[in-house]
């Protein structure tokens, strides 16, 4: 059923406008993105999104990196995963994420939908939850081999009961991961490693609705009120309120304090309806200024992982591969886009021989980005290790001598 018609635009925005809004607001635009380091960039984008593929690095780590540039892995590994003040927790956002701990109560809604629900994909036992949740009260933090293993001994989805029992409490909150080692998350009570000011926090689903609708248009700059949703992969239809209603949308967004405005029609459609954070409005004469990074982006990175966004943003169309049979693939198994001067202008397929990166394939859409290719895929290398770079494929075959000059000055 539809809901109320949106609020009238305050403002007309262009696409490329809009465009750079969002970039400054992710970080690729200024020297803003900086202040804070690694965790004021969490704090920013509002959540992290975690992957197991680790081909030059995890994607946790790829977000930063794209940002921040070099910094030292193990300053972003520190920062999520403090041993002693956790400035961060795993839940469920837009995926599994890493958010900063200060978001925990927001999140309430969303355990309480699972408490109601019963199971997420396993069904779980409650004598074995409350095993589970004994051990982990009486004897502290416990990954999920100390608890008695994670696996049966089949696929990855084939967990053991004390996993799947572990995995509930964690998405009903009655324990936390705010910290991992080797890989592994360590389970905890919230009231052991949660500041005291945000345990007891009785807040409605429309202030949690209202918070995350809020970070989502900060992380964002300006969204498409169709792409809202998925930044916190909010089910407004299905969600309840405590009147029995079902939120919107817009309702959040006005709620939020988000400002209705309106893109600018041209080569990729019609005009769009979008919301705008007032202080990314506020520094609209701002948003080219300052230099653009050149980068390459996790496919899993909070600019891209919208894929109907990307396509509207830049008119680049990516999809993940890793999980198409290797003869079906086009750009390959990891493909990574590569982004210049605030546009996605290029990707690269990459993989790690001792200190060699190897491009299995490279993609470049225009002459002009050879070079920023070049740079994107040196840097990249210095900061895993590797000291030089090897090409296997390029895209067009015409560009690859124009990429290895570039490689070559760059002395890779």
């Amino acid at each position: 059923m539809a809901g109320p018609p949106l609020p009238a635009p305050q403002l007309t925005l262009t696409q490329d406008e809009a465009r750079l809004v969002t970039l400054r607001a992710q970080g690729f635009i200024g020297t803003e993105a900086r202040r804070g380091g690694v965790a004021g960039l969490l704090r920013r984008l509002g959540a992290v999104q975690l992957d197991t593929i680790s081909v030059l690095a995890r994607s946790h780590e790829l977000v930063p990196y794209a940002r921040l540039g070099p910094i030292a892995r193990s300053t972003i590994e520190r920062t999520y995963w403090h041993p002693r003040r956790p400035a961060a927790f795993e839940y469920w956002s837009h995926a599994a994420c890493v958010l900063p701990i200060e978001e925990w109560p927001y999140y309430e809604f969303r355990r309480r939908e699972f408490a109601a629900r019963g199971l997420r994909w396993h069904q779980s036992h409650p004598e074995v939850c409350e095993r589970v949740l004994a051990r982990i009260r009486t004897e502290g933090p416990l990954t999920a081999t100390q608890l008695g293993g994670a696996k049966n001994g089949g696929a990855w989805w084939d967990w053991s009961e004390t996993k799947i029992a572990v995995e509930w409490l964690l998405d009903t909150g009655h324990v936390i991961c705010a910290r991992r080692t080797g890989w592994r998350r360590v389970y905890d009570l919230p009231e052991r490693v949660l500041p005291a000011d945000l345990l007891g926090q009785e807040l409605t689903t429309e202030e949690c609705l209202t918070r995350l609708t809020a970070v989502a248009g900060r992380a964002l700059g300006v969204v498409a009120h169709a792409d809202l949703p998925d930044y916190q992969r909010i089910s407004y239809g299905r969600t309840r309120l405590g009147n029995g209603q079902a939120p919107t949308a817009a309702g959040s967004a006005v709620a939020a304090g988000l400002v209705p405005v309106q893109i600018s029609a041209g080569k990729r459609g019609s005009a769009v309806r979008a919301w705008a954070d007032p202080a990314a409005l506020a520094a609209l004469g701002q948003t080219s200024r300052g230099r653009h990074r050149t980068t390459l982006l996790s496919p899993f990175d909070s600019l891209i992982w919208h894929r109907r966004r990307t396509m509207r943003v830049f008119g680049f169309h990516h999809s993940l591969e890793a999980y198409v049979p290797q003869a079906k693939r086009v750009h390959g198994y990891f493909a990574m886009p590569l982004l210049a001067g605030g546009q996605l202008v290029g990707r690269v397929d990459p993989a790690r021989s001792g200190s060699t990166l190897i491009a299995r394939k490279v993609t470049i859409d225009a002459p002009a980005a050879a070079e920023p290719m070049a740079r994107a895929l040196t840097e990249a290398a210095s900061w895993v290790g590797c000291d030089n770079v090897k090409l296997v494929q390029v895209e067009p075959a015409g560009l690859e001598s124009r990429l290895r000059t570039a490689l070559s000055a760059r002395g890779a």
